[in-house]
């Protein structure tokens, strides 16, 4: 995650500007890519689909609608998958000869996978840290999917809080398994990352895996 995608405390990429009353959908297509993304046997693993959107062409990724990218992301793991091959999506009808799925998301199990829990919660060893500590993010470039914000890479922070142990996404996202890990909650002084310009008075709170983190 060193690309475009890191996008945090940039600058000239335009103004926030929320949309009074936004719809859910935009458009009719959208609610599609929705719902095929739900009914996908790629759904599995979120981190996986959180690093296809960080391969996309930083200026496509850029150009990109929001669901425009998660088409993208969608066509990318069903050919990864050997789910459809690139001709079927070229040209927008199956294969004949291949063999037919059985639906991985019945109608009537819809409701349910939309609003029922899932945890990311597993165990792990003793946390390293504990509330009250100083430390340090890290620095890190790694070459695959990876949470910590570029932004804050080097800079001195504080436990706020302990979650337990989380799947580890940069494991996740490569299938080397989910290898849980320590997850906090780490404030940084907005001096701390922004310099002397920035509030006096200002934070910014962000959780971090315990690999991301060393003692201060």
């Amino acid at each position: 995650m060193n690309g475009v995608h890191d996008m945090g405390g940039m600058h000239g990429m335009g103004p926030v500007a929320p949309e009074p009353g936004e719809p859910v959908f935009h458009h009719a297509w959208e609610g599609r890519v929705h719902a095929m993304t739900l009914a996908s046997p790629t759904r599995g693993n979120i981190d996986a689909g959180r690093h296809q959107l960080e391969r996309l062409p930083p200026a496509e990724y850029l150009r990109m609608s929001y669901y425009e990218k998660w088409l993208a992301r969608l066509e990318l793991l069903l050919v990864q998958g050997g789910f459809v091959t690139a001709e079927e999506l070229a040209t927008g009808r199956a294969d004949p000869a291949a063999p037919k799925g059985t639906p991985v998301r019945p109608a009537d199990s819809v409701e349910a996978a939309l609003t029922g829990p899932y945890s990311y919660v597993r165990e792990a060893g003793a946390p390293a840290y504990a509330v009250g500590d100083r430390v340090r993010a890290r620095r890190i470039s790694p070459p695959g999917h990876c949470r910590l914000p570029r932004y804050v890479r080097g800079c001195v922070g504080t436990i706020l809080r302990r979650h337990g142990a989380h799947v580890l996404p940069d494991a996740n996202a490569h299938d080397l398994g989910e290898q849980p890990a320590q997850l906090y909650t780490v404030r940084f002084a907005a001096r701390d990352v922004w310099g002397p310009e920035a509030s006096a008075i200002d934070s910014i709170s962000l959780d971090l895996w315990e690999p991301y983190l060393e003692r201060a």
